[in-house]
């Protein structure tokens, strides 16, 4: 799954600061970017797990997100039981656990239904927009600096995501090039862009927390209370179905799947590798969505998306790199 429950900052209190330099540099000697590979490896199980929810059209986004809360629950639970870190967490901070799994689980809903009704590289570039989000929620809930260039990088992500949507009050009607109708098209681009939102809200939330709370109790709440939250909305709509053909079953547990292993892949990646290179090469995510959708869907990506994608990654890098400077000096 999208970028927001990826964020695993809580993850690196089992890592290396506790044990050490001798330690990380023990962990760092086995193979040279190792990290980085765990990055790319995260990336491809993302935009598999994307590719499959794109193929399962004949389920609710909502319930795809259901299938994967309950599957990833057996998983977690397995390894908290194993860790023997509990089920609760700390109490002074059981109210940010509550919204890590609230907002991550509605992100989760969010950037599935984005995929089922739009392109998938559309789709996917939008969602890198989170780290924008991600710097104007520290600055404000956080007291983090927000400079210039984060300002500039915001810029540059609002024209990529602009050369996404094509608004025909900019674009014309006919010069879009967009396949589905452009109301769901637009719909889909909310979801995404509401996706980058409460996936930067949950960073922010885990920033809040530091390295208090185990990653997969983290990941606990997230399931638990996303389950909870995914049957209440389908009992709403009247959505609840079980798939009709075999196929989209073993889809819906890939999802689950690649999508828990694409969180374990990123984890693994931060303990031992920096954040910046570790946040360029996750734009690997932007390559794989162009080649899954011109292999699978036979849908060539228009220049409009490429020009998007080239800003809103480029953004990202940019940021990436800048932060990954300032943290060498």
């Amino acid at each position: 799954m999208a970028p927001s429950s990826w964020a695993v900052q809580p993850a690196r209190s089992r890592g290396l600061d506790a044990l050490g330099p001798a330690v990380e540099a023990k962990k760092k000697a086995p193979c040279p970017g190792l990290g980085l590979f765990y990055t790319l490896l995260s990336a491809f199980c993302f935009s598999v797990s994307s590719l499959l929810v794109k193929k399962v059209q004949d389920i609710h986004a909502v319930e795809i997100s259901a299938f994967r809360c309950v599957l990833q629950m057996l998983i977690v639970l397995l390894c908290l039981i194993y860790r023997k870190t509990g089920f609760i967490g700390p109490k002074s901070l059981r109210i940010f656990l509550i919204l890590r799994g609230v907002l991550g689980s509605t992100s989760m809903m969010l950037i599935y239904y984005a995929f089922q009704t739009m392109a998938l590289a559309d789709a996917t570039v939008i969602t890198f927009s989170s780290p924008v989000f991600t710097s104007i929620f520290a600055w404000i809930c956080l007291k983090e600096k927000y400079s210039p260039w984060d300002a500039l990088f915001t810029m540059f992500t609002i024209a990529g995501v602009i050369l996404i949507v094509r608004p025909p009050f900019l674009f014309g009607s006919n010069a879009s090039g967009i396949k589905e109708s452009y109301s769901v098209h637009l719909k889909g681009t909310f979801a995404a862009i509401g996706h980058a939102v409460f996936a930067a809200s949950t960073l922010v939330i885990l920033r809040k927390m530091g390295k208090s709370v185990d990653y997969f109790l983290t990941i606990w709440y997230y399931v638990v209370l996303g389950l909870v939250e995914t049957v209440i909305i389908l009992f709403i709509l009247g959505e609840w179905s079980l798939p009709y053909c075999g196929l989209d079953r073993l889809f819906l547990i890939f999802i689950a799947l690649f999508g828990l292993g694409a969180q374990i892949f990123i984890t693994k990646a931060l303990q031992i590798e920096k954040a910046g290179p570790v946040a360029i090469m996750r734009t690997m995510d932007v390559v794989f969505a162009f080649i899954f959708q011109i292999i699978f869907f036979n849908n060539v990506p228009t220049w409009w998306t490429v020009g998007g994608a080239v800003c809103v990654v480029a953004s990202n890098v940019g940021a990436a790199v800048r932060k990954w400077y300032q943290s060498s000096k």
